[in-house]
C-alpha cells in the first residue's frame, strides 16, 4: 500500500463517474428492497444479530435525514457461542447461508461456525465497481469501531474478498480529533488477494462529519477522505460485493457502565457512482 506520504497531493475526480445510489435515509422507515438490518444473521438468531438504529440524523428527530446507529446497555452480545461479548447493530445489503447445521454462510471469520439461523439468497445492493462512499460522524467511545466494509457475497467460497472504505476506532481518536483512519484490503477465502491494510495518522478532526470513499476499479483502490487521497493499493476484488455498514462494541474486559449508553455513530448518506464508460 502506498500512504499518503509517498502520494503526490489528489482530489477525487468524479467527472468520470455518474451518481447511481444516493442513499440518504430520509424516508419514513428502512428500505428493506435495500438494506437487511441483521449482522450475519445466519451465525446467531434474530433477537441478537437485530440492528439497533434511528432515523433522523439527531437519532431521535425522525425530520432530519440521517441514520444513527445505536448500542443500548441491554443490547445482547451477537453470537456468544462464536464470537464472545462483541455487540453490533449493522445494515447489510445482501446475505446467504447454507441450511442449519452446516458451515457454509458469509463471512465465516474463524474455524468451526455452524449456521444457527438459515438464510435464504437475498442480493439487494452488490455494486462491482466505481466510487463507493459513506458521510458519518463516529462514536467516540473506546471500546467502540464505525465501519464501513464491501465484502464478498460469497457465490462461491472464493469470492470473499473485503475492501474496507473506513474503520474508526473510538480508543484511536484523540481528544484534539487527530487519529487514525482504517483503509485498505483483505484476502479472507480469496487466493488472488493479499492482506493489504493501514491505519493512515491524520490531523484531520476525526470527531467531525466527513465523507470516507472508495475508488473501485479493476486490479486497483484508492481511499480517500473528503476527496483526498489517503492510500492506494495495486488489488481489488473482481465479482459483486455487499455493503456492511456497522457500529461494533467491541469487548476490553472492562465493566460496561449504564451511563455511558447508548453509544451512538451517525450516517448522512451512503452513495454509489458507477463508472460512465
Amino acid at each position: 500500500m502506498r500512504l499518503t506520504p509517498d502520494l503526490p497531493p489528489e482530489r477525487l475526480d468524479r467527472s468520470r463517474y455518474e451518481l447511481v445510489v444516493d442513499e440518504r435515509f430520509d424516508g419514513p422507515a428502512l428500505d428493506t428492497a435495500r438494506w437487511l438490518p441483521h449482522y450475519l444473521p445466519q451465525w446467531s438468531t434474530p433477537e441478537r444479530s437485530a440492528a439497533r438504529y434511528a432515523l433522523g440524523g439527531s437519532g431521535t428527530d425522525a425530520s432530519t435525514p440521517g441514520l444513527t446507529l445505536r448500542i443500548d446497555h441491554d443490547q445482547p452480545a451477537w453470537s456468544p457461542e462464536f464470537d464472545g461479548d462483541l455487540r453490533v447493530s449493522n445494515l447489510q445489503t445482501g446475505v446467504r447461508s447454507g441450511p442449519a447445521g452446516s458451515g457454509s454462510g458469509q463471512h465465516p471469520f474463524r474455524d468451526g461456525l455452524v449456521v444457527r439461523t438459515p438464510q435464504p439468497e437475498r442480493a439487494l445492493w452488490l455494486p462491482h465497481d466505481g466510487l463507493i462512499e459513506v458521510s458519518l460522524v463516529p462514536c467516540l467511545h473506546p471500546r467502540a469501531l464505525t465501519a464501513l466494509w464491501l465484502i464478498g457475497f460469497e457465490s462461491t467460497p472464493e469470492q470473499s474478498g473485503e475492501l474496507c472504505v473506513v474503520e474508526l476506532f473510538g480508543r484511536d481518536i484523540q481528544p484534539d480529533g487527530s487519529g487514525r483512519v482504517g483503509v485498505g484490503v483483505h484476502p479472507f477465502g480469496d487466493p488472488g488477494l493479499r492482506d493489504d491494510f493501514a491505519q493512515v495518522a491524520t490531523a484531520i478532526d476525526l470527531r467531525d462529519e466527513h465523507r470516507y470513499t472508495v475508488e473501485w476499479m479493476p486490479g486497483a483502490a484508492r481511499f480517500f477522505l473528503d476527496d483526498t487521497l489517503l492510500a492506494e493499493v495495486d488489488q481489488s476484488p473482481a465479482y459483486p460485493l455487499q455493503l456492511m455498514l456497522n457500529l461494533y462494541e467491541l469487548p476490553d474486559g472492562s465493566p460496561r457502565d449504564p451511563a455511558d449508553y447508548p453509544l451512538e455513530a451517525r450516517i448522512t448518506s451512503v452513495r454509489h457512482w458507477r463508472p460512465r464508460d
